[in-house]
């Protein structure tokens, strides 16, 4: 069969009801109740039968409620909703963000091949590897003290300031490769509007060995305009206008505004509209990462990105892990009802995956219509929330064990342990280990009996607790190990993740490239910040703004 047009995939989009694997899942999951984790986990050859490899992963999915013929059904849906073009597309340089027209080519950023890359008749990599050599150069000029303030001396503090796409990527991959900075400056990220932040930071910088990024596209965005302007002010008051040419770069397009801002020419860098915010780290967004920790590193986060990028072209989807990834969160949430997906790392440098992976996807995927404008008639977009274990276990795990909300769940952790506490990080893996089986398996009211009486209690005792130290088990969760901590493994995981929310949107028919979502409560804001900063009469404050409004006067 010949691969279908974009536009025919497109057409395509509001049939998901109607695929005959929905409907055999649909069977299946009726039928799913019944269906005890711990007898699949006894079955021999489970884990060899539903775990993969790939790019320095391990996707153990055993603990997953589901048979072969699940996994059977859930391939033929990819099929049927043909992946594989969508795949072909997407790498092609379509325009498969279809409503604002654009490709989605972030995985061009870290493109190892030297084959060209066609889109509207231009090759796009001879831009690409000019414009991330110059952050790499500038990156090194920053770390080996070549790029120095303007009274010559070394730069000690960069501070990203940026929000959303340019921060929240940023600050998980500075996290988790923290022992890979060497004698790199120390990299600060600033985002939220209300400048405490910023405040905190500034009183102990010294603004002689501070370097300011400025991470905007537009170089508009209100919150990040607002703390680059309150950055740009405290420098000035301590040096000079003529000095922020050394202090201040940009990621942006908006030349105008950056004249205005006084960014000199040198220190801005480029980003194409074909790359979505949550999408960035990658390029030029990515430059305080790069000096964190170096160009050598920055260098094997793109190479493990895009050894994941080959295994999702190539792979067969029975063993491709992003698809596998994306087919597992379908069948959860359409078919075994689980609200929200929890994800929980085993390694206190990932501490800040949830919340990456929270924009990620639910930004991504958060909608309500097809790509075609259909409403969709079934749930689309999954809740992500998590904490690192194991203190997520002395906080949310009571609830995923007995609670009544149902919830899936990603395991993620290293296998060698990212510090020098070995010990401490195996003791950390079999906790992780523990809750994942004691997750699947349970604890049933017999188990529960028979502990209560060998510890010597009554059996009016036994019987008045017995229910209470019951848990039901058949917890749905899949492991992901990483052979290490590492920026070519770390890059295999974000990958991974941002095509499992590709497969999906795929599956649901949507457009995980366009965020119009966001935009309503940007545009009200403006309207209600103007009717905060005056004393007029506004019909369009709601009444506990004058709550605000009268504290406000009171402290002018």
């Amino acid at each position: 069969m010949s691969p279908k047009s974009l536009n025919q995939l497109i057409d395509a989009s509001a049939g998901l009801p109607e695929c005959g694997a929905w409907q055999v899942l649909s069977r299946q999951a009726g039928e799913a109740d019944a269906m005890r984790l711990g007898d699949l986990l006894d079955a021999p050859g489970r884990f060899a039968a539903v775990s993969r490899r790939c790019a320095g992963l391990t996707l153990d999915f055993s603990r997953q409620r589901m048979t072969g013929e699940t996994l059977a059904a859930l391939v033929e849906l990819a099929a049927e909703r043909h992946l594989d073009d969508w795949i072909g597309h997407l790498f092609a340089g379509a325009p498969v963000n279809n409503t604002e027209q654009r490709p989605a080519l972030h995985m061009a950023l870290r493109r190892q091949s030297d084959e060209p890359l066609m889109v509207d008749g231009q090759d796009l990599m001879p831009a690409v590897r000019a414009e991330l050599s110059r952050v790499l150069a500038f990156a090194e000029a920053v770390r080996g003290g070549d790029h120095r303030g303007h009274g010559g001396q070394r730069i000690t503090d960069v501070v990203n300031i940026g929000i959303g796409g340019s921060d929240l990527g940023l600050v998980m991959v500075d996290a988790a490769l923290a022992r890979f900075r060497g004698d790199g400056p120390c990299t600060h990220y600033v985002s939220n509007i209300d400048g405490s932040r910023l405040s905190d930071l500034l009183e102990r910088l010294d603004p002689e060995t501070t370097l300011f990024i400025i991470c905007s596209k537009s170089f508009s965005t209100l919150e990040t305009q607002l703390n680059a302007d309150a950055a740009r002010r405290w420098f000035v008051e301590r040096c000079s206008s003529a000095a922020i040419g050394r202090h201040f770069a940009a990621v942006s397009v908006n030349a105008e505004a950056m004249d205005r801002f006084g960014i000199d020419p040198q220190l801005r860098f480029r980003i194409w509209d074909w790359v979505g915010g949550r999408y960035s780290l990658w390029s030029a967004v990515g430059l305080a990462v790069a000096i964190a920790i170096g160009r050598e590193q920055f260098t094997a986060l793109l190479a493990g990105a895009a050894t994941m990028d080959e295994h999702f072209r190539s792979a067969p989807c029975a063993d491709n892990l992003p698809a596998l990834l994306g087919l597992l969160g379908v069948w959860n949430q359409n078919f075994l009802g689980c609200t929200s997906h929890a994800v929980l790392p085993y390694d206190e440098r990932l501490h800040r995956l949830p919340g990456f992976l929270q924009q990620l996807e639910m930004e991504s995927n958060g909608k309500s219509v097809t790509r075609d404008g259909t409403s969709v008639g079934y749930p689309t977009g999954t809740v992500i929330w998590g904490e690192p274990g194991s203190n997520a276990q002395h906080s949310f795990f009571q609830l995923l064990h007995q609670g009544t909300a149902r919830v899936s769940m990603d395991f993620v952790a290293p296998i060698s342990a990212s510090g020098p506490a070995c010990d401490q990080h195996l003791a950390g893996l079999a906790n992780m280990l523990a809750q994942a089986e004691a997750f699947a398996r349970g604890y049933s009211i017999e188990q529960a009996r028979a502990a209560l009486s060998s510890a010597g209690h009554s059996p009016a005792e036994v019987e008045r607790l017995a229910a209470h130290k019951t848990h039901p088990g058949n917890r749905p969760s899949s492991i992901l190990l990483l052979e290490g901590l590492t920026p070519d493994s770390l890059g295999a995981l974000i990958a991974l993740y941002e095509h499992k929310v590709f497969v999906q949107s795929v599956i649901w028919g949507i457009n995980p490239f366009d965020q119009w979502g966001v935009e309503l409560g940007k545009t009200m804001a403006g309207v209600m910040h103007a009717g905060l900063t005056t004393s007029d009469d506004n019909p369009a404050l709601p009444p506990i703004a004058g709550a605000i409004r009268r504290a406000s006067a009171g402290r002018a």
